[in-house]
């Protein structure tokens, strides 16, 4: 309105005034940062309306942002690498003629608890005794985190745990079945000590089966470039198996629910970048709340999905892949979106300002900018939606 004139950018019979109002409307419409605002969350909400048709849950959308980003991602071992199933597959006793005493008060405390090595044990001795006393009454019942469980069956105080439970209750592992317990576990099986009146009666060697797709889904995910960790509450020989099994890179074995969670925390201060955690049981809930994103199988308890940012429906680790795939197609279109946007303003607000008519004469149509800003949302949101067939 005021230099134009001076300049000579305008031709003389036309209104200064009238022109700038004209252009300053031109520029107001086709700058609106619409397609700017639109370009991210568009994607965002198309991403994780594809995961929830593959089965993945995302609660948290920044998880599904920046799930691409992982470099390290851990694993629990018991129901997600393995079935987490395990089967008891020897018991060995130091008085074979006891047997079925044994396993009765194995059966009185073990039934209690909800763990997969209890019930495992639980389903062993129904099905290896003659009689199962179920009216059997336990007192004092106690699950003592990642060692074991005890309690009193009339005068019997059963002490049923790892090794570390043993030593806490200060009973000596009889030489015979130390010796045998070492060599189950090279097998990569997990031993079960039984203690009755602080005198170690028994073991139990437990082995659990690794998921078929485990190897293969381990070997994609580290050629992406993940390190790939695994946290068990295992003893040491039976982790190592699965860890040598899988080919993972690290192992933290013999680890207490508590523990679990610090490891999660100083992986996430060694390593600087995003640290991922997958897993499915009580024992994972801290640990999947402490990570950058936490992954929790839909098979597994409510409290670790509850806890996570991300829900495999069906607790299949191929969704596992499928999220970080998703994650770098999401990312791709929220770049394209957001490059779109910028650059229609970089072109059109200088077509706005009447930057062609001091040599054509040529204005831009205040109609025709608020088709062009409406076209540039558009386009946002259809780019959008083409995640829907490429994922």
């Amino acid at each position: 309105m005021l230099i134009a004139p001076q300049l000579g950018l305008i031709y003389p019979e036309i209104n200064p005034l009238r022109l700038a109002v004209y252009i300053a409307v031109t520029i107001l419409i086709i700058a609106c940062p619409c397609a700017l605002g639109l370009a991210t969350p568009t994607a965002l909400m198309v991403g994780t309306g594809k995961a929830a048709s593959k089965g993945i849950l995302v609660k948290n959308a920044q998880a599904l942002e920046y799930a691409h980003k992982i470099d390290t991602l851990i694993f629990d071992k018991t129901g997600t690498l393995t079935k987490g199933f395990p089967e008891v597959k020897e018991f060995i006793s130091i008085d074979s003629s006891k047997n079925d005493e044994i396993l009765n008060l194995a059966h009185a405390v073990e039934h209690l608890s909800e763990h997969p090595l209890s019930l495992a044990i639980e389903k062993y001795a129904l099905a290896n005794t003659k009689s199962i006393d179920k009216q059997s009454k336990v007192n004092d019942f106690k699950m003592l985190e990642g060692l074991g469980v005890e309690g009193k069956v009339g005068k019997n105080s059963v002490s049923i745990g790892n090794a570390k439970l043993m030593n806490l209750k200060q009973v000596s592992i009889q030489p015979e079945l130390g010796k045998k317990s070492e060599e189950l576990t090279r097998l990569g099986m997990t031993v079960i000590y039984l203690a009755v009146n602080n005198n170690h009666l028994a073991i139990f060697a437990i082995a659990d089966t690794i998921k078929e797709e485990s190897k293969e889904i381990i070997e994609k995910i580290k050629s992406f470039g993940i390190k790939t960790v695994m946290l068990t509450g295992d003893n040491e020989g039976a982790a190592n198996y699965i860890a040598r099994s899988l080919s993972l890179d690290q192992v933290y074995a013999d680890v207490l629910p508590a523990e679990k969670s610090q490891i999660v925390s100083r992986l996430r201060a060694e390593k600087g970048g995003i640290v991922a955690m997958v897993g499915d049981g009580i024992n994972d809930a801290l640990a999947l709340a402490n990570a950058d994103i936490g992954i929790a199988l839909g098979t597994g308890t409510d409290i670790a999905i509850e806890a996570a940012d991300i829900v495999l429906i069906k607790g299949n680790l191929r969704k596992v892949l499928q999220t970080i795939e998703l994650s770098n197609s999401t990312l791709r279109v929220v770049k394209q979106n957001l490059i779109w946007a910028f650059s229609y303003n970089v072109l059109a607000i200088p077509l706005a300002a009447g930057i062609l008519f001091p040599f054509t004469g040529i204005l831009l149509s205040p109609v025709i900018a608020s088709a062009a800003m409406a076209f540039s949302s558009v386009s946002v949101v259809l780019n959008s939606i083409r995640l829907k067939g490429k994922i």
